[in-house]
């Protein structure tokens, strides 16, 4: 597997990356299985915020892996805030994960359960001073997935992304 070179097959999936990411190795790694059975609640969590401004979003592309959509992240115009977290993070882009079929494609799995896709809302914290800074914190990205089941009227949250996906077919 090359240094860059990560996906879902069997030579560069999962069970792989940590060959060239150590950090994908143990209790900290992607993709996950939550069981719910195993899940305990921590009250010690408040509930967690998100205000998010369409206006934001600067370019939709197809990288060869995804569809990704990049937003303003200069300032805080499109934020999470609370739960775990101890002051806003900026969205910088969500991405797509979907399969062949309409059961399965999401990274992770809840008991046992694949999805049709799985949104990743990307947040980095602007304390850090910028994406690629944060990313090299333990307090630097905080990711939000959301499972996205196939129906027949896309939600309105989902529609534009939709449309959009038919103008970037290719890489």
């Amino acid at each position: 597997m090359a240094q860059s070179v990560w996906g879902y097959d069997s030579d560069n999936g999962p069970e792989r990356w940590h060959e060239n990411y150590p950090m994908a190795k143990g209790d900290k790694q992607s993709p996950i299985e939550i069981n719910s059975k195993d899940v305990q609640h921590d009250s010690s969590l408040g509930p967690w915020h998100a205000s998010y401004d369409p206006g934001a979003a600067k370019t939709i592309l197809n990288n060869g892996r995804t569809c990704r959509v990049v937003f303003d992240d200069t300032f805080d115009r499109s934020v999470l805030r609370g739960g775990p977290l101890t002051e806003a993070y900026r969205l910088r882009q969500l991405h797509l994960h979907w399969g062949s079929s309409d059961n399965h494609g999401s990274e992770h799995v809840i008991d046992g359960v694949k999805y049709a896709a799985e949104l990743h809302m990307v947040h980095w914290n602007p304390k850090h001073g910028n994406f690629a800074g944060a990313l090299k914190q333990p307090d630097g990205v905080a990711v939000v997935g959301v499972f996205l089941k196939v129906g027949k009227t896309p939600k309105p949250e989902m529609k534009r992304i939709l449309e959009e996906i038919d103008n970037i077919k290719t890489k």
